[in-house]
């Protein structure tokens, strides 16, 4: 079992309920594929480096997970087309 960090940054003009059905669904692919979720750590909003899509704000949110070398990739698959979801990315941690 590898560690990874999963890095979602989601769109700060919707409501809080989607935002949170937005992650709650992320959570829901990294177990569907076989992955074990340790840690959930929300930043919350954030001015963003430069903007993306007319937005210059975001909410983001690293998931710990645990999992073999092929959840990442089916994640990363349907995390891609989230329609909330602005940036995403996944990194293997090393011990």
């Amino acid at each position: 079992m590898n560690k990874y960090e999963l890095a979602v940054v989601v769109n700060a003009k919707i409501e809080e309920d989607v935002r949170v059905a937005t992650i709650e669904k992320v959570k829901e692919y990294i177990t569907r594929f076989g992955g074990t979720i340790t840690d959930v750590d929300e930043w919350g909003k954030k001015r963003l480096a430069y903007e993306i899509q007319k937005m210059k704000e975001g909410f983001y949110y690293f998931i710990h997970f645990e999992s073999d070398s092929t959840c990442p990739a089916e994640v990363e698959r349907r995390v891609r087309i989230m329609e909330n979801v602005i940036r995403y990315l996944c990194v293997r941690q090393d011990a």
